[in-house]
């Protein structure tokens, strides 16, 4: 006789559920390919998927374990909790006044060259202790988990000397054990060049090779070395050595690469293997087809070009063309990425770039897990599997893209219900339930 498992955490009445179940990174066609369950069910066991297909095969499956708790989605559909491997949500200050002359017609770039951006977020963070540091993360957290984010990656980047770097990922270590939130910590010391070293910018190249990537490396406070391959921020002769000693200290490589012009940040990501490029803006055909080859994300973030206002998108259409694995991200940020919403990233997405829903799901799940190398662990649903998971309101996943409605009734976290009311009504109020 079969003994079968048991689930501390039923999902019942599923209108469908896009499982995104099969091999990662998503490419071409596949990006379409949800793998829907008509008419299913969901069960979870101490934090891990041990059921997901039709409800008529649940109880033959799974065993409820004393005290599981079922939920009824009334015929709504459940999707994959949101992956956004994109973020600078660790900061402190805010930037307001940049962002009412931006709505003026000032760019970012001459708010930049006039000693803003990214530098004036700078000494409001270098002045913050960590507590205080991760008390601004944890609410941030909240604002993304409550937008169906289960897992999220976090850069630093607002330090820009030794301490404050440290400091500012120590507090993404604190919050990301206080939250639900997966964090995936990134280093990313080679944000801008500080004001006081832009009269000799090699040496701070120095500081960053030489000092905090070591130091880093030593209190292990970092997954992934990032760094700003831009026009006017870092070269690539510069972006190579900085990732080059990131990875010889055991951190993957992700890189800010073609915002603002073809800097050639995609290649070099391409040629160093890094595992995401992103922005992407200007990226090249040639850079495209690279990354394609290199299996290197193409990590999309439509909301920063949003709201900077910068006049285009990134080429998605091409990229998915040209074979690259597309994901997407909020690139949620104090001065050009307001919104935490992953659902609104897809919106644009969709709307501003060309992608079908199908596609901008699998780049905001799967394709966005692969690009934090957690493709293993979830991204998707299915058997053994974290239970990470959002149930909409509707069996309409276009709901998603109704930016303003209120899509989400649930947010399951590791099996547990972490956003939602105790009511499975459609009228429950969301509430964060960790």
């Amino acid at each position: 006789m079969t003994v079968r498992p048991t689930a501390d955490l039923i999902v019942r009445n599923v209108g469908s559920i896009a499982t995104l179940a099969g091999p990662a990174p998503r490419t071409g066609r596949a990006l379409r390919e949800l793998g829907l369950v008509e008419r299913g069910a969901l069960a979870a066991k101490a934090g891990r998927l041990v059921f997901v297909g039709p409800e008529r095969e649940l109880e033959g499956a799974v065993a409820p374990a004393p005290g599981a708790r079922t939920l009824d989605a009334r015929g709504a559909a459940a999707i994959p909790g949101f992956v956004d491997p994109h973020t600078h949500i660790v900061f402190a200050g805010n930037r307001d006044d940049e962002l009412r002359r931006r709505l003026a017609g000032t760019s970012y770039e001459q708010i930049a060259a006039e000693g803003g951006g990214i530098v004036r977020s700078v000494a409001a963070t270098r002045s913050a202790s960590v507590d205080e540091l991760t008390r601004g993360l944890l609410a941030r957290l909240d604002e993304l988990l409550l937008n169906g984010t289960t897992t999220a990656e976090v850069k630093s980047g607002y330090g820009l000397e030794t301490g404050a770097e440290l400091r500012s990922l120590e507090a993404i270590r604190e919050a990301a054990a206080q939250h639900p939130v997966t964090v995936v910590p990134t280093f990313l010391g080679a944000h801008e060049v500080p004001l006081e070293h832009r009269a000799d910018r090699q040496r701070y190249v120095e500081i960053v090779v030489k000092e905090m990537i070591p130091e880093v490396a030593r209190l292990g406070l970092a997954r992934f070395c990032d760094v700003f391959c831009e026009r006017g921020v870092f070269t690539v002769a510069e972006s190579r050595r900085i990732l080059e000693a990131g990875r010889a200290a055991g951190m993957g490589l992700r890189l800010h690469a073609d915002e603002l012009a073809d800097s050639g940040g995609a290649r070099l990501a391409a040629e160093l293997g890094a595992r995401s490029a992103d922005h992407l803006v200007h990226v090249s055909p040639e850079s495209g087809r690279a990354l394609a080859e290199a299996s290197c994300a193409a990590t999309l973030l439509p909301a920063a070009a949003f709201y900077l206002k910068l006049g285009s998108y990134a080429p998605a259409r091409a990229l998915v063309e040209a074979g690259a694995p597309i994901a997407l991200a909020t690139d949620a940020n104090p001065g050009g990425g307001l919104s935490p919403s992953m659902p609104f990233a897809m919106t644009l997405a969709c709307f501003g770039m060309g992608l079908s829903l199908e596609e901008a799901l699998a780049a905001s799940t799967i394709n966005a897990a692969y690009s934090l190398d957690l493709d293993a662990e979830l991204g998707s649903l299915e058997v053994g599997k974290r239970a990470d998971l959002v149930v909409l309101r509707s069996s309409r996943l276009l709901d998603l893209l109704r930016s303003g409605v209120p899509a989400i009734r649930w947010v399951v976290k590791d099996g547990r219900v972490v956003v939602g009311g105790d009511d499975a009504g459609a009228g429950a109020a969301l509430g964060l339930r960790y």
